[in-house]
């Protein structure tokens, strides 16, 4: 009998472990809920009132907020061809969104609209060599991956994906004005340091940077 019950408890502890493994493989993918594509602030106007910022408050950007700004940015619009809320050449679609959090750094998923954990490190200090940066909520990093560029010359390369880096920048800042969302694009990066903390390969090219949150109270 208590080898028998010995064993049961062996096995169960087995199935819970394994359970265990399954829960947190899973909690590296965030499913954002849907977008909100309805609503929002006239074009015409959030272009009067689009600016930059530097002044941002810690308030947290509540995950629903997140969800439509990452489809404003560079979300599929149009589900037959996987095509996207910006432009980008020969749809390489080359740019991955990087999203840098007090949690850690995810990558946007646009296929299923989800967040992929990549490290649970805060980089936000990183990812620009401004004071205000480690301190906002959510900050942007955009990569281009020069293995999706084909034979394209490196000048090519580097002027497409900096072109398509401005689309989805802009993207952004549109949002953010329709929503009441302070933003700024950054350009100091440190980008050898930030690269190495986000584990990219050689082929991934850090573009800009780009702060998001709410203005300071």
């Amino acid at each position: 009998m208590t080898s028998k019950r010995t064993f049961a408890i062996i096995i169960l502890t087995l199935l819970f472990s394994v359970s265990s493994l399954a829960t947190a493989g899973e909690t590296k993918n965030i499913q954002l809920p849907k977008p909100q594509t309805d609503g929002g602030m006239p074009l015409m106007k959030a272009l009067q009132v689009r600016h930059s910022t530097r002044s941002f408050s810690t308030r947290e950007i509540p995950q629903q907020t997140l969800s439509n700004l990452l489809w404003a940015a560079f979300g599929i619009n149009r589900p037959d061809s996987d095509k996207r809320t910006a432009p980008s050449a020969l749809n390489w679609q080359e740019i991955d969104i990087y999203v840098a959090t007090a949690n850690g750094l995810y990558l946007y998923q646009a296929e299923d609209h989800s967040l992929q954990l990549v490290t649970t490190e805060d980089v936000r200090a990183k990812t620009g060599t401004q004071a205000f940066v480690e301190q906002v909520p959510i900050n942007l990093v955009y990569v281009a991956d020069y293995s999706r560029m084909g034979t394209a010359s490196p000048e090519k390369k580097d002027f497409y994906s900096a072109a398509d880096t401005g689309f989805i920048g802009q993207n952004v800042y549109l949002y953010c004005a329709s929503e009441g969302l302070a933003t700024v694009v950054r350009a100091s990066i440190d980008k050898p340091a930030l690269a190495e903390a986000m584990k990219l390969r050689t082929e991934q090219k850090i573009i800009l940077a780009q702060s998001v949150g709410y203005p300071e109270e």
